[in-house]
């Protein structure tokens, strides 16, 4: 197109218009590349998720993956808002894997606050319903599975993932043996 171009301000529109095309293509590249490499640690970082499950997920800030890949935290934010990863798992928004922590009774590592969440779910589908768990009860369930955390934490999780208290779940129980 240039050589076919005799007037000046066209070439000069053309030459304007391929420099933006290629800054286009090098700012998608960048993107593309930092999005990899913020997925790729994530995947590194919480292993145990992908190899055993939510029950294996750990605590991650945004900070642990930004040095690790050498970038800064609100870089790693923007580039896992609104980007998922399929796994065979299933599909999860990248922000899914970074959790707030868990104190483990031992004081050594800890766990997420998702695969709490899973412990106390696992523990509430498997009550006995004539022997309903109450959050104190709940408490040292957890306590021997290695999770340290206060009554209170326990009913804002459970009520975080739409289990009702003792109670509820006692008349809910009751209410379906009914029919």
């Amino acid at each position: 197109m240039r050589s076919a171009c005799d007037d000046k301000s066209a070439r000069a529109w053309l030459s304007d218009k391929l420099a933006d095309a290629n800054w286009l293509i090098k700012a998608l590249d960048q993107r593309q590349k930092t999005i990899l490499k913020a997925a790729s640690e994530i995947v590194t970082q919480q292993d145990g998720f992908f190899r055993h499950g939510v029950s294996q997920l750990r605590p991650l800030t945004l900070r642990t993956v930004a040095e690790a890949i050498g970038m800064h935290e609100s870089t790693v934010s923007r580039v896992t808002s609104n980007k998922y990863l399929h796994c065979p798992r299933g599909t999860f928004e990248l922000k899914y894997f970074f959790t707030s922590g868990v104190g483990a009774v031992d004081g050594e590592g800890g766990a997420s606050a998702e695969a709490v969440k899973a412990a106390i779910k696992a523990l509430i589908d498997a009550e006995d319903p004539k022997a309903i768990l109450s959050d104190d009860t709940l408490v040292d369930l957890l306590k021997a599975k290695g999770f340290d955390l206060a009554r209170r934490t326990v009913a804002k999780y459970r009520e975080a993932i739409g289990l009702g208290s003792s109670v509820q779940r006692r008349r809910q129980k009751a209410l379906a043996g009914m029919r």
